[in-house]
């Protein structure tokens, strides 16, 4: 009877090692290569979700504008509604007494009633201006959540390759991958 194993246990366990480093090492290249694209892409779709946020967030803000200036425009337009009530009261008071009312009166009412069609006019077309920045402003703000969304499952994308490097799972790395692509039908 041999006092040693009749294989060479140590050349066996050597060769063992070796195959599993070589066959894991691949796996690690394509894990590590995939996990750095995913990490790029979640890179440039933050600075996309960024830059859209601060776009709407400057179009609700020039929105804003146009409304105070709307407001403004409405608070103008009363105060030609209040003038022209005073200039048609004062009317009222000559043909109470029974005296016929300056000409002025009447023609103060008209203008006051003129200027009002006009202030109208331009407060409406700010809230139309207003609107419209509102509008392209909630595009904006749609388009930021896909992109914010997209570095979210950018961001699992790249944790699942990190648990499948540690574990040199395979079925984590497809996960992985799996994830990582979803973000395209997500945009």
């Amino acid at each position: 009877m041999p006092e040693g194993p009749e294989i060479e246990t140590e050349t066996l366990t050597e060769k063992i090692h070796e195959q599993v480093e070589h066959e894991g090492g691949a796996l690690l290249k394509r894990i590590a290569l995939s996990t750095a694209l995913f990490a790029a892409l979640a890179a440039i779709a933050a600075l996309k979700a960024g830059a859209t946020v601060n776009e709407a967030l400057v179009l609700k803000t020039e929105a804003t504008r146009l409304q105070a200036e709307a407001s403004d425009q409405w608070a103008y337009y009363q105060a030609k509604g209040l003038k022209a009530a005073v200039a048609s009261a004062a009317r009222s008071a000559w043909t109470a007494i029974g005296k016929e009312p300056p000409p002025a009166y009447q023609d103060e009412v008209k203008r006051y009633e003129a200027e009002q069609k006009e202030i109208q006019a331009a407060a409406r077309e700010k809230e139309k201006e207003r609107d419209e920045k509102d509008k392209e402003a909630a595009v904006l703000l749609a388009r930021h959540h896909a992109f914010a969304l997209c570095v979210a499952l950018f961001q699992v994308s790249i944790a699942l390759g990190a648990v499948a490097a540690l574990t040199r799972n395979r079925l984590v790395w497809y996960g992985s991958l799996g994830v990582g692509l979803v973000r395209k039908h997500v945009e």
